[in-house]
């Protein structure tokens, strides 16, 4: 049987997206876990994961100049639109040395089609690594995708596909993504084809706006969407406008999560708020948690 997919997201950072993923990692019964935020992931503090697995991620180009070969036109430095081509003196008598700054260049090859000598390269990046590993409360797929580099969606795509192999192989119902903030292409990627959808969101006019944004995307590629009220107590009635305006726009609400130090205490620790307190936020977060099983039924 196909495994249910949940991916956890949120139109902006900072909503405690993460925090609560984490948390619903914890009250799941036998997950496979799956960090899709891949530009700044950061499941890995709560759940300490053991590496099993490490392999390189490879996706685009980058360009390289051969100083043998080249003789100092300065063509593709004109042709650079990303400005990727500087030059540096080797001596007072020699030509300007060429160089391509592998942090600016966008692969997109015109100095190397351009090149009169065909003086450069052009050859496959490494753009980060993914990693399988073992946590406290199941396998976890995630990834670190480096710095300036793209293709973040091809990423994670690559961190769904290896999750959706190990709930195969270890024959588990229920895989929990934690998704990237934002509209862009990872965050298309996450949610692609998933079961349900669950926004993260805060009581701001900036997160409002955002939650809009994503529940427009959402719909767009028809996938059920969960609304979640993090830090709902900071403004009630900013809380009571985003519940209202998500029931006009369709999305069901899955609950609120009042603001709490005890989520930094609890973080200081290594642990998820479940785990470190069974009080009144924890409470909220478990109640929210058999919501979202009873709508998977």
């Amino acid at each position: 049987m196909k495994p249910k997919e949940i991916v956890v997201v949120s139109g902006k950072g900072g909503t405690g997206k993460t925090s609560l993923m984490a948390s619903l990692a914890v009250l799941a019964s036998e997950p496979v876990l799956a960090d899709c935020d891949v530009d700044a992931a950061d499941l890995h503090l709560l759940l300490n994961p053991q590496i099993q697995t490490r392999q390189e991620f490879w996706s685009g180009k980058k360009a390289s100049i051969r100083q043998a070969d080249c003789f100092s036109c300065g063509h593709c430095r004109r042709l650079c639109r990303f400005e990727a081509v500087h030059t540096e003196a080797s001596s007072v008598q020699a030509p300007l040395k060429y160089l391509i700054d592998p942090i600016g260049c966008e692969g997109c090859g015109v100095c190397v089609h351009f090149c009169p000598v065909q003086a450069i390269d052009f050859k496959d990046s490494r753009a980060g690594e993914w990693f399988v590993s073992a946590t406290r409360q199941g396998p976890m797929v995630h990834a670190r995708l480096k710095a300036g580099a793209e293709n973040s969606g091809k990423l994670v795509a690559v961190v769904r596909e290896q999750a959706r192999r190990l709930a195969a192989e270890h024959n588990r119902e229920l895989i929990l993504i934690d998704g990237p903030p934002g509209i862009g292409c990872a965050v298309i990627a996450a949610i692609t084809g998933a079961s349900v959808v669950v926004a993260v969101t805060e009581p701001t006019l900036s997160a409002r706006h955002d939650l809009e944004r994503l529940l427009a995307l959402a719909r767009h590629f028809s996938i059920p969407v969960l609304v979640w009220i993090n830090k709902w107590d900071l403004d009630p009635q900013m809380t009571a406008d985003v519940e209202l305006h998500c029931r006009e726009l369709g999305a069901e609400l899955l609950g609120r999560v009042r603001y709490d130090p005890l989520f930094v205490a609890a973080q200081i620790q290594g642990k998820t708020l479940v785990e470190f307190d069974s009080g009144e936020v924890a409470e909220e977060i478990r109640s929210g948690w058999q919501r979202l099983l009873q709508w998977l039924v």
